[in-house]
């Protein structure tokens, strides 16, 4: 087992994860098994009860782990299916010493972060790295160990030692740290700074940890200059400085990697014509797209990306398979109601009716689901392609339960629980004292219901499929003979026949709703078949 680690310094969102995910790449094209694992720092057991303002969307497997969405980067990279122990988090390495101390498995000696919170931490990483992650269902060669935060902060300090210690007991031969810093570019002549990698390389190795290979992120390519300074004062070679500098698209940097040296680095060779040949084909796709289609992406977490990084992902891939250049268009919902500023208002619904096609995304609270469901609205009455995810679904189906069925002021559970007519309600089975890890979650089978319709081709004509969940509420299933009666057909239900799943308007170009979640399994070159339905209705292209 080959494991290369891959620390940040200076400061965060350099894109460790990215790097990291890329150097799978290289792995993978020389013809390695690879798995991934990352270290989060906080003490949370996992990433579901966390704002997407504070830590981004939250990315769910398929056995349920609701973890980083570094994870989602290297599922999609890789093509691999993680599970939730490739997410380690402090509490869940605490919960697990803490389990044993009581137990007795400690035998009466002091529990101390070393050496018990750091062998555990070893143990861990040990124990998952020979877990098969693809469908090959062998033990991977490469682990891939991402380590969150930043060099230096109090939270890290115990996975730095144990990383330290982990060198030893594995072998030095047997692991590689990558160390991600920033070159930042300074004045008029733009020149390059290396004292903050220098400051954060004599810290890492002030903790026990020499880096082998520096990862330099910087606006533009390092000069000559700078990497033969940053070998000198890192103590690395030259050919161990690899330069991180802007690109047209994410897909370009494994290439960018691989054109420095870094296979040669690793003593590793890319097999010809094999997978980076593909990906060099991808990646340079991409840039050569011109035909734009446009969809307004009708969310309440606009002003930051991350919350949505799959949906947005999935969108790419599907518009990469339709030969589309994509540009989304955020909208806030709450600025579609009425209520809000006359300017503000009247902006959001020009760019609303100017899109191609219109998305809604999962998302929980009450703010903006209004301007959701006016946006379903528009799109059910004016013929314009839409796709809802989760909760995009329930606002779709609260829509139609008002203004076909007639039902006043219907609505879910969620936002009035008091609600007469609710089209939306909170499912049986789920906690109401406790919110982590007991929501519908994981993959799990949806059947359909119908011989044909637009997404059972989009599927391939499967008879069932399997997605990723992520929810509390559901379509109200004592309203579902109305809606259908009406002209809602709800094509996909799960497997005992009463939840819904997939909904379609039969005579609409493209008005599809899911209540699962498949921006999670979507892929590069392997889009997922909803995403696409919305690219090729919203482009003018004819659906399977």
């Amino acid at each position: 087992m080959r494991y290369i680690v891959v620390s940040g310094g200076v400061l965060s969102g350099l894109g460790k994860g990215v790097t990291a995910s890329s150097i799978g790449v290289l792995m993978k094209s020389c013809g390695l098994r690879v798995t991934s694992i990352k270290i989060d720092p906080y003490l949370n057991s996992d990433a579901g009860t966390m704002s997407p303002f504070e830590h981004g969307e939250v990315f769910v497997l398929d056995d349920g782990g609701e973890v980083d969405l570094d994870l989602g980067n290297y599922e999609r990279f890789l093509d691999l299916n993680l599970g939730r122990n490739n997410n380690l988090t402090t509490g869940k390495v605490y919960s697990k010493v803490l389990e044993a101390e009581r137990r007795g498995d400690y035998l009466g000696k002091t529990v101390q972060v070393i050496p018990h919170i750091t062998d555990a931490v070893m143990d861990w990483i040990e124990d998952v790295a020979h877990q098969p992650s693809d469908d090959s269902g062998l033990e991977p060669e490469v682990c891939i160990i991402e380590l969150g935060g930043t060099v230096g902060d109090i939270e890290s300090a115990p996975y730095v030692e144990a990383l330290r210690q982990f060198q030893f007991r594995i072998g030095r031969e047997n692991v590689t740290f990558v160390h991600v810093s920033l070159v930042p570019v300074m004045g008029p002549v733009g020149e390059q700074k290396t004292k903050p990698t220098q400051h954060t390389v004599k810290e890492l190795m002030g903790l026990g940890i020499t880096p082998d290979i520096l990862v330099c992120r910087s606006s533009a390519p390092l000069n000559p200059e700078t990497r033969a300074k940053l070998a000198a004062f890192c103590h690395v070679p030259e050919e161990a400085v690899i330069s991180t500098h802007d690109v047209p698209n994410i897909y370009h940097v494994p290439l960018m990697l691989e054109a420095q040296g870094l296979c040669a680095t690793l003593g590793v060779e890319v097999e010809p014509n094999g997978m980076l040949d593909a990906w060099r084909e991808m990646a340079h796709h991409l840039d050569t797209l011109e035909d734009e289609v446009v969809i307004a992406m009708v969310g309440k977490y606009t002003g930051l990306s991350d919350a949505y990084l799959s949906v947005i992902k999935a969108l790419q891939h599907a518009a990469m398979a339709a030969n589309r250049k994509l540009r989304i268009d955020w909208l806030e919902a709450s600025d579609l109601e009425d209520g809000s500023a006359e300017d503000v208002h009247s902006d959001a619904w020009n760019r609303l009716r100017a899109a191609n096609g219109i998305l809604v995304p999962g998302g929980f609270g009450h703010r903006g689901v209004e301007g959701k469901i006016l946006a379903a609205n528009y799109a059910r009455t004016n013929g314009v392609p839409y796709f809802g995810i989760c909760l995009g679904l329930q606002v779709a189906a609260i829509e139609f339960a008002r203004n076909v069925l007639g039902m006043e002021g219907s609505t879910s559970t969620e936002f009035d629980e008091d609600c007469p007519n609710p089209a939306v309600i909170f499912m049986p089975e789920i906690s109401t004292t406790h919110l982590g890890g007991t929501m519908r979650l994981g993959s799990r089978p949806t059947l359909f219901q119908v011989d044909d319709c637009k997404v059972k081709r989009l599927y391939g004509g499967l008879e069932s499929v399997d997605e990723r969940h992520r929810h509390r509420y559901e379509v109200n299933p004592e309203l579902i003979a109305q809606l259908e009666s009406a002209g809602l057909t709800f094509v996909g239900k799960d497997d005992t026949g009463e939840r819904c799943e997939i909904l379609e308007l039969p005579d609409h170009p493209y008005f599809v709703a899911v209540q699962y979640h498949p921006e999670f399994k979507s892929r590069p070159g392997r889009p997922s078949p909803p995403f696409l339905g919305l690219i090729l209705a919203a482009s003018g292209q004819p659906l399977p």
